[in-house]
C-alpha cells in the first residue's frame, strides 16, 4: 500500500492534493488550524484558468461540480480612469478561459469530495522537525504529535513546514490591500454598482507613477454573488504608514484611506466610503523570486508555502496545479517517494519562478501598461 501522506493546510492546494491522491487510492490526512470549515470567510471570487486551475480540477475529477458553481457573466471587465472615464469595457461573451467562482464554494466542492475524517480541524502546527531517513514529526499547539514519512506543507505564506526545507521568509512587497464590501449593490449602492459593471473593475490613476511605482494607487472591485461589491484598495505605502491608522476604528480608518483618493469620481470613492464592513488591511508579502530548496527526503511544499508572490490572479490556480501535479507524481511512483517529489519539484520550480517574476513586473506597470495587460491578458502558463 502506498505511504500515507500528511498534508498541512486545508486551502485549495492542499485539498486538491488530497483529492487527487484519493482518486488514485492513496490515503492522506489534512491537518488544518481552523476549527471548522465555516470558521472564517473564504475570501472573494477566483478566476479559474483553463491552463492550470481547470486541468487540476480535471485531475481531481471535479469539473462537473466546478461548472455548477460558475458565476455567469463575471468575466466581464471594465477599466476606468479616476474621473470615471471608461477606458476598457469588455463584455463576457462566454468564450473566455477564466470563469469566476466564489472561493468558499470551490473549497466546499473539494471538501465534499474527500472521505469523512480526511480533514482534521483545529490542528494548528506549532513546530516541525526531522527525525532522519525521510521521517518528520509535526507538533500541534494542543501538544499532540504525528510522525510521517511524507509531509507536505500546504500551509500558506507563514508555513510551519517551510523551515524544514528553506531558510527563506516572506518580505513585505511595499504594497498593501484594504478590502471593503458593499452588499446588495444594485439596490443599495446603484452608482457604485453601475461603475463596477457585471464582472470586475479596475481603476487607474494616471499620476500613480509619480513615485516610480506603477502600483502607487489603484482600486479593483468584483461583482460577487448576490450583487455584492468586493473592493480592493491597492496602496504602495510603507508598513509604518498603515500602522499609523487605527483599523479598530472603522470610520476613522475608512476616512483616512478615502483621503488618498480625494478628487476621484464619487461613484468610485463610494466603494470605500460606503463600505458595509470595517476596512480590512492585508499587507502583501512575497518570497524571493525563484525560491527553491535542495531535495529534502520525505518533505515538500506547494502553493504559497513554496512560492508566495504578489497577487496577479495566479496564486490559487498555481496552488491547485501544484497539488494536482504532486498527487499525480506520487501515483506514478507509488514505491519511490523521492522520485515523485523530485519530478514534482523539477516542474514546479521553473513554473513558479516565471509566475513570480511576472507578478513582480505587473506590480510596477504604468497605467498604459496596465491597459495593454488587460487588453491582452496572459493565456498560457
Amino acid at each position: 500500500m502506498p505511504t500515507p501522506v500528511t498534508i498541512i493546510g486545508a486551502g485549495l492546494g492542499g485539498l486538491t492534493l488530497a483529492r487527487v491522491l484519493h482518486v488514485h487510492g492513496i490515503p492522506a490526512t489534512v491537518y488544518e488550524a481552523e476549527p471548522s470549515p465555516t470558521a472564517r470567510a473564504q475570501g472573494g471570487m477566483l478566476d479559474i484558468h483553463d491552463y492550470n486551475g481547470q486541468p487540476a480540477l480535471e485531475a481531481a475529477g471535479l469539473m462537473d461540480e466546478f461548472r455548477g458553481i460558475i458565476l455567469e457573466g463575471r468575466q466581464a471587465m471594465r477599466v476606468l480612469d479616476r474621473d470615471g472615464t471608461v477606458l476598457i469595457d469588455k463584455a463576457d461573451d462566454g468564450t473566455g478561459g477564466r470563469p469566476e467562482v466564489q472561493r468558499g464554494e470551490l473549497r466546499q466542492i473539494l471538501l465534499d469530495s474527500l472521505p469523512a475524517g480526511a480533514v482534521r480541524w483545529g490542528h494548528k502546527v506549532s513546530a516541525t522537525r526531522s527525525l532522519g531517513e525521510g521521517r518528520h514529526e509535526v507538533t500541534f499547539t494542543d501538544g499532540t504529535t504525528v510522525v510521517t514519512s511524507l509531509l507536505v506543507g500546504a500551509d500558506g505564506a507563514w508555513s510551519r513546514v517551510r523551515p524544514l526545507l528553506s531558510t527563506a521568509t516572506p518580505e513585505y512587497t511595499g504594497t498593501s490591500f484594504v478590502e471593503t464590501y458593499l452588499f446588495d449593490g444594485d439596490a443599495r449602492h446603484p452608482a457604485a454598482a453601475k461603475a463596477v459593471g457585471g464582472g470586475s473593475l479596475f481603476i487607474l490613476d494616471p499620476d500613480a507613477n509619480a513615485n516610480g511605482n506603477g502600483n502607487g494607487k489603484k482600486v479593483g472591485a468584483h461583482r460577487e454573488s448576490g450583487g455584492n461589491l468586493h473592493t480592493y484598495v491597492i496602496l504602495s505605502r510603507p508598513q509604518d504608514w498603515f500602522a499609523a491608522i487605527d483599523f479598530t476604528d472603522p470610520a476613522a480608518a475608512t476616512a483616512r484611506i478615502a483621503q488618498e483618493f480625494d478628487g476621484w469620481a464619487p461613484e468610485l470613492t463610494a466603494l470605500i466610503t460606503d463600505s458595509d464592513t470595517p476596512p480590512v488591511l492585508r499587507p502583501l508579502h512575497a518570497l524571493p523570486v525563484g525560491h527553491r530548496w535542495d531535495r529534502i527526503p520525505g518533505a515538500t511544499l506547494l502553493g504559497d508555502a513554496a512560492h508566495l508572490s504578489p497577487p496577479d490572479g495566479e496564486g490559487a490556480n498555481l496552488a491547485m496545479q501544484d497539488g494536482a501535479e504532486l498527487g499525480t507524481a506520487l501515483a506514478a511512483h507509488p514505491d519511490d517517494i523521492e522520485a515523485a517529489l523530485t519530478a514534482y519539484e523539477q516542474a514546479m520550480f521553473p513554473r513558479s519562478a516565471a509566475s513570480a517574476a511576472e507578478a513582480e513586473a505587473i506590480n510596477h506597470l504604468t497605467p498604459q501598461d496596465m491597459i495593454d495587460f488587460f487588453v491582452h491578458p496572459k493565456q498560457t502558463s
